[in-house]
């Protein structure tokens, strides 16, 4: 599956659960809440968590946990962008374009 396709799929699947009703500033809240939880497995699998009420993972479970979470942030981020009517090739295009312009040589 392509992530034109994801998207088209993702939309329709929150919508069928009843969370594309939740306005952009909420879709944020969620973003940034996946953000988070990236944010912690990412610092687990670097440079380790201390917490006696967690449990241990091997390198293969935190990549997959890492993983995981950077799907759960695209997806939050396909699904706002969608919320805007711009779709993963708009964005794609927008930031190519962007940081060719930027860095381009004169």
């Amino acid at each position: 599956m392509n992530i034109a396709d994801h998207a088209l799929w993702l939309r329709d699947f929150y919508a069928s659960r009843g969370w594309y009703a939740y306005p952009p500033f909420i879709r944020l809240a969620f973003l940034t809440e996946e953000l988070g939880e990236l944010s912690q497995a990412v610092r687990a699998y670097e440079i380790g968590r201390d917490h006696p009420h967690e449990q241990v993972q091997s390198e293969s479970e935190q990549h997959d946990h890492i993983r995981e979470e950077l799907a759960d942030v695209l997806d939050n981020v396909l699904i706002l962008a969608d919320k805007y009517g711009y779709g993963p090739d708009e964005l794609i295009e927008a930031s190519e374009g962007k940081l060719h312009e930027r860095f381009s040589e004169k």
